[in-house]
């Protein structure tokens, strides 16, 4: 299986990258994992809707270059579906029986998601009402996705 998480916006904080890395080494053991970190638009201060809308029609084209035709794809909205750890590990096992070998995770810029990404996901996800910085949501993010394997294979990790 191999797992992709698409960001809008570079990693900047060394204790996240620090974190993200150990979570990287330990996913290594179980699937094939790839960040890929596209650039983010500079939003003006004080931007119109409609400035809005275009910067993340731009991010969402380069979004969608990424994403691959039968790639099943969680985009982290935060009008998705929310989940239990157990929840999350059963819908990850359960999209990898039904034949897709590509899950693909995206996390938006600043402003959000375009709504041609929401459209192209199989799923929305969500992590809750809270606000957090897009850096810490893929720290959380990626030790989601660890913790989810190693509750598939019975491990105490997640007690």
């Amino acid at each position: 299986m191999k797992i992709k998480l698409i960001c809008v916006g570079k990693l900047k904080e060394n204790y996240l990258k620090n974190g993200i890395s150990e979570y990287q080494k330990r996913l290594s053991r179980f699937c094939q994992f790839e960040i890929i970190e596209l650039v983010d638009e500079k939003t003006p201060d004080k931007a119109s809707d409609s400035e809005n809308q275009a910067i993340m029609a731009k991010e969402a084209q380069r979004i969608e270059k990424r994403i691959g035709q039968r790639d099943f794809v969680i985009a982290l909205a935060i009008e998705g579906n929310q989940f239990s750890s157990e929840k999350f590990s059963q819908l990850i096992s359960e999209t990898a029986v039904k034949g897709y070998s590509n899950i693909t995770f995206i996390i938006g810029g600043s402003l959000g998601l375009d709504s041609n990404i929401k459209k192209r996901a199989n799923l929305l996800m969500s992590f809750g009402l809270l606000t957090l910085p897009h850096q810490l949501m893929r720290l959380v993010l990626i030790e989601q996705i660890y913790r989810t394997f190693m509750i598939a294979q019975g491990s105490p990790y997640h007690k």
